[in-house]
Formats: C-alpha cells, sequence, structure tokens
C-alpha cells in the first residue's frame, strides 16, 4: 500500500509544528521562571528549574510506550491522544497551587508530549528514508527552532498581561491548532498490513533488536549527550542572564536571537549532509562544541569584563543550539535506517532512553548554578568530549549502508 502524501512544503511544517509542543512547552515557561518560584517556592529559587526538567523526565518516560503504540494503531491517533493529555496537564498546571503539584502537572504534560514527539519522528520514517530523510528532518528542525526563537517573547508578553498562569491556556490552544491540522490534512502514514500488535513479547523483541544494533546503541548515546547539553542550557539560560549578568528583563529578545542563529545549524545540516555524510557532520558538530566550551570556561577563569564574558556566553549558548540542531535529525536517521520495520518502537526506545539519560546529565548541572555559568560549562564541556568520543566510534563502527553515509 503507498500512503498518499502532502505537499512536502506542507507535511515539513505540520511535522515541525506538532513536535513543536514540546519546544513551545519548555521555552514560553522560561520567562515564567522568576515569578514561579518566587510564588511557589521563595526559600529555594534554583528549583524553579525543574519545571523544566519535570516536564522532560515526563516526555522521556511517555516515549517508551507512545512509540508501540502507534505502530500498533498508526501514527495519527497517538498525536490526537497525546496532545488531550498534554492539554489536561496545562490545565492542572494552570490550578497549581504549590510547586510540587506544578512538577507533577508538568510530568503529565511530558508524558502527553511523548505522543506527538515519537509519532512525528515516525511519520518522517515511513514516507522517507537514508539521506532524504536527513534531509527532511534538517528542514523539520529548522522550521521547529523558530518556536524556540519566539517562545519566550510570546510567554513574556502573556505574563505583562495576564500573569504567569496564563501561559498554560495558551500550550492548550497550541495543542488544538495542531491537532486539528493533522486530523484534518494529513492521511495516516502507517499501512495497515505492517502494524504490529501490542504485545509484550513483540515490544521486548523490537526492545532487544533496537538495542542490539550497534549503530543504535551508539546513536541513543550521543543523542543522551546532546540532549543533556541542550536542557541543561535551556533550564539555566534564564537564571545566567537574571543573576549573573543581571539582564533578566531583556532575556526573551536575546533568546529569540540565540534560537534563531541556531536554527542555521539545521538549515546548513540539510544541505551539508547531502554531500558530507551523516557521520562526518555529527563529528564536526561536536569537535566544534568542544572548541567553544573550552573559550567559554577560559573567559571566565581569565575574569575578564563582564561585557566580553557576556558576549562569549551568547556566542557559546547559540553555538549548544547549533550543536544540537546539526546532531539530533543526522542520529535519528541512522538509527532509523536499519530499523525501519519496527520504526514507533525503535524512536520510542531511543528517545525515551536519551531523554530520560539527558534528564539525569542536566539536572545535576543545572542544580550547580552557583552565581557563575562555570559550573555549567563544565559539565556541557565534559558532555560534549563524550559525545565527540561517541562519534568517532560511530564512524568507525555503524554498518547501516551507503544511503546514510
Amino acid at each position: 500500500m503507498r500512503t498518499a502524501r502532502l505537499s512536502t512544503a506542507e507535511f515539513i511544517a505540520l511535522t515541525a509544528m506538532v513536535s513543536a509542543m514540546v519546544a513551545f512547552a519548555i521555552d514560553a515557561m522560561l520567562p515564567a521562571l522568576p515569578g514561579i518560584a518566587a510564588e511557589l517556592s521563595p526559600d529555594a529559587l534554583n528549583r524553579a528549574q525543574l519545571i523544566v526538567t519535570s516536564f522532560v523526565l515526563g516526555m522521556g518516560v511517555g516515549t517508551l510506550f507512545t512509540g508501540p503504540m502507534s505502530d500498533a494503531w498508526g501514527r495519527k491517533p497517538v498525536v490526537i491522544g497525546g496532545s488531550a493529555l498534554y492539554a489536561a496537564g496545562a490545565a492542572l498546571a494552570w490550578a497549581a497551587g504549590s510547586l510540587e503539584l506544578m512538577l507533577a502537572a508538568r510530568v503529565i504534560m511530558g508524558l502527553g508530549a511523548a505522543g506527538p514527539r515519537v509519532a512525528a519522528i515516525a511519520m518522517v520514517r515511513d514516507l522517507y528514508q537514508g539521506r532524504e530523510m536527513a534531509r527532511i528532518m534538517s528542514f523539520c528542525m529548522t522550521v521547529f527552532a523558530l518556536v524556540p526563537a519566539i517562545a519566550p517573547s510570546l510567554g513574556a508578553l502573556i505574563i505583562a498581561g495576564a500573569g504567569w498562569r496564563a501561559i498554560f491556556p495558551a500550550f492548550i490552544l497550541f495543542a488544538l491548532v495542531a491537532s486539528l491540522w493533522l486530523g484534518l490534512r494529513q492521511p495516516e502514514t502507517l499501512a495497515p498490513n505492517v502494524r504490529r500488535p501490542l504485545r509484550a513479547r513483540l515490544l521486548w523483541q523490537g526492545a532487544v533488536t533496537t538495542l542490539s544494533t550497534p549503530v543504535a546503541r551508539l546513536s541513543i548515546l550521543a543523542q543522551t549527550l546532546s540532549l543533556g547539553m541542550l536542557f541543561t542550557v535551556l533550564s539555566s539560560t534564564q537564571p545566567v542572564f537574571d543573576l549573573t549578568f543581571g539582564r533578566g528583563s531583556e532575556f526573551p529578545l536575546w533568546f529569540m536571537g540565540i534560537s534563531a542563529c541556531g536554527a542555521l545549524g539545521s538549515f546548513v545540516n540539510a544541505r551539508a549532509v547531502m554531500r558530507f555524510g551523516i557521520r562526518r557532520m555529527v563529528r564536526i558538530a561536536y569537535a566544534a562544541q568542544v572548541g567553544m566550551v573550552a573559550l567559554m570556561i577560559l573567559t571566565l577563569l581569565l575574569a575578564v569584563g563582564t561585557g566580553v564574558q557576556f558576549a562569549v556566553y551568547l556566542i557559546w549558548t547559540t553555538s549548544v543550539f547549533v550543536c544540537v540542531s546539526m546532531t539530533l535529525g543526522n542520529l535519528n536517521a541512522l538509527l532509523m535506517e536499519p530499523l525501519g520495520h519496527i520504526a514507533g518502537l525503535a524512536a520510542s526506545v531511543s528517545t525515551s532512553l536519551a531523554t530520560v539519560g539527558a534528564v539525569l546529565i542536566a539536572v545535576p548541572i543545572g542544580q550547580s548554578f552557583n552565581g557563575t555559568p562555570l559550573p555549567i560549562a563544565v559539565g556541557i564541556g565534559l558532555a560534549a568530549l563524550t559525545a565527540l568520543v561517541v562519534a568517532m566510534r560511530l564512524g568507525r563502527g555503524a554498518a547501516d549502508g551507503a544511503a546514510v553515509r
């Protein structure tokens, strides 16, 4: 059975918007962290960072189940059902009177967001293969990156007009629009004759297949490190702007610029990957990040002027976004190419392990913030160096065919 397709442009836009529920739920919250901390956790302001990582944790756990569901029932039901749970969590967060209830609601939002996140990747794999799949993923991430660029400013506008709680109805509206667009325009991409029953034995076999594939194991590890770097930056950037540099009120505009520049990584990768191949692009991205974080650490250790430190911090933070945008799509393409027959389950296992692992990396690094970004830079530097070592092994050991060289 041949699956009907939207135009490439509409498919990219739709897939990006479905995936962007994750980015919107994270980035629009960033300007709200000081207000939430002051109201719900006045004695431990740094705990407000957990609002970011609790959402990510729920998403990582949920991802383990949404892939098998999408393989059994199709991609569209999982997107729509996940969006409904996401909206329910947002409603609970809107009413939360304590940080603990807020964190629980954010976990529920993350559980719901796992459906659109996994199903979007699987939809791309259903329709595209090899370097073309990597190209489509990169273009999706380019559009996807526009959400982090505008979300903090949108969040700041909502806060200024109606308070931080008003952000949560905006999440509900975003999920509703994405679900309606998908439901009305996108045909189901998973043909009935290739669906896999939702049985424990088959799920176990699929997980074993995924984890016994060398390229999959290495890709999962590299994705864990990439996401760990990203979540650390996302959870700590607003406090760094506010407490280290005294620029909290300017944060949404600076973050818009950082995200917009970071989106260039996906655009460049979409063009360059067709010429240089996936593995080489991943190695270049990690090597560049090792160099950039070394510059950040050196700048902080030399105790140069605050203006210089702020400029280097902006450049380095942008480089983290570029590194992630140039690695995640490529690593997913490498992982999915030999596992197309279990695309949903493979996406589920890989993203679940990578996301939960990234939270375990990001939480201690983010909570180490002590008024200076030095401990954050050191933690990300170690992650980037480890990722580069993994990427070098990926280049030597993966046997996934010339189509994704």
